[in-house]
C-alpha cells in the first residue's frame, strides 16, 4: 500500500482575498481539494472559478461564525442554532449549545441543497470549527455519519487520530466508536489527517510552521490521508498563520518533502 495525500484548502468563501488565494492556487495545481462556506456572501462567486479549474468543493458544514467578520446566519429556520438575534455564534463552544440534533441536521440539508442549486456535487463533508465533533462539548458525530451515509458523502474522520487526540484526549472513546460506525455505514474516512492549529505567535516565524507541516506529513500511515489548511492573502495580525500557509503551499523545500514522503496527490479518499 502507497501513502497518498489531498490537499485541501479550506473555508473557499470566507472572504475575496482568501477565495483568490486558494483560485490561485488551484490553478497553479497546488492543491487537490477545496471546500466551500456557503453561508458566505461570498460563496456564489468563489464556486464558479473554482469548478472552472476543475474542483467541485466539499461542504465546509458551517454551524459557527467567526471572529473578525460579518457574522453568518443558517440557512435553516433553526431557532437552536440562531441563537445571536439571528446569528451563528462565533463562539464554537456556544454555537450548538441549544440546537437539536434535528436542527442541526435540518441546516446541514440545506447547506447541501444549496450546493445542488448552484451546480456543485460535494463528494465530502467536513466542518467548520470541529462544532461536530465534540471538540468544545455536545458531539453530533453518530447523527452526521448516519446524514454522510444516506448521501454518500466521505466524511473528514481520521481513522488513525494522531496528532488530532494527542491535543483531544478526552475523545479516544468517541473517536474509536466513531470509526466503528462509519465503517458499519460505508462511509470513507481519511487514513489520517495533519493541519496546523497553532497560531503565527505560537510558531514565532514562518521557518517553524514549515518544519511543524513537514514532520506531520513524516508520520503519515499507509493509504490515503488530508491535509488541510486554510490559505489566505487576508490582511491582520490574526490571519498571519493563514499567510505562512499560503506561503507554505508555494515554498520548494515544502515539495521537497511531498515528493519525498507521498507516492501520491489525489483528490479525495472516496471512491
Amino acid at each position: 500500500m502507497s501513502r497518498r495525500l489531498v490537499i485541501t484548502a479550506d473555508d473557499l468563501g470566507r472572504d475575496e482575498a482568501t477565495d483568490a488565494t486558494i483560485t490561485s492556487l488551484a490553478a497553479d495545481g497546488l492543491i487537490t481539494a477545496t471546500s466551500l462556506i456557503v453561508l458566505s456572501p461570498h460563496a456564489a462567486a468563489a464556486l464558479g472559478p473554482i469548478r472552472d479549474l476543475g474542483l467541485d468543493p466539499g461542504l465546509h458544514a458551517t454551524l459557527s461564525s467567526e471572529q473578525g467578520i460579518a457574522p453568518w446566519r443558517p440557512l435553516s429556520d433553526a431557532a437552536g442554532l440562531a441563537a445571536d438575534q439571528g446569528q451563528l455564534s462565533s463562539d464554537p463552544r456556544r454555537a450548538l449549545a441549544t440546537a437539536t440534533a434535528q436542527e442541526v441536521l435540518t441546516e446541514l440539508d440545506a447547506q447541501l441543497t444549496w450546493m445542488h442549486d448552484h451546480g456543485a456535487r460535494p463528494r465530502v463533508l467536513d466542518n467548520h470549527a470541529g462544532t461536530l465533533y465534540g471538540i468544545h462539548g455536545r458531539s453530533f458525530l453518530t447523527q452526521t455519519l448516519r446524514w454522510c451515509a444516506f448521501h454518500a458523502l466521505a466524511l473528514r474522520l481520521p481513522r488513525h487520530p494522531g496528532t488530532l487526540l494527542a491535543a483531544e484526549p478526552h475523545l479516544a472513546a468517541a473517536h474509536r466508536a466513531a470509526v466503528e460506525l462509519a465503517d458499519q455505514l460505508a462511509v470513507p474516512l481519511p487514513a489520517a489527517i495533519c493541519t496546523n492549529r497553532a497560531t503565527a505567535a505560537q510558531h514565532g516565524r514562518y521557518e517553524n510552521l514549515r518544519e511543524h507541516m513537514i514532520a506531520q506529513v513524516r508520520t503519515l500511515p499507509q493509504g490515503t490521508s488530508e491535509l488541510f489548511l486554510h490559505p489566505s492573502s487576508a490582511p491582520g495580525e490574526r490571519l498571519r498563520a493563514r499567510r505562512w500557509e499560503a506561503r507554505l503551499l508555494r515554498d520548494p523545500l515544502w515539495h521537497e518533502a511531498l515528493a519525498q514522503e507521498v507516492d501520491e496527490l489525489v483528490a479525495g479518499w472516496h471512491p
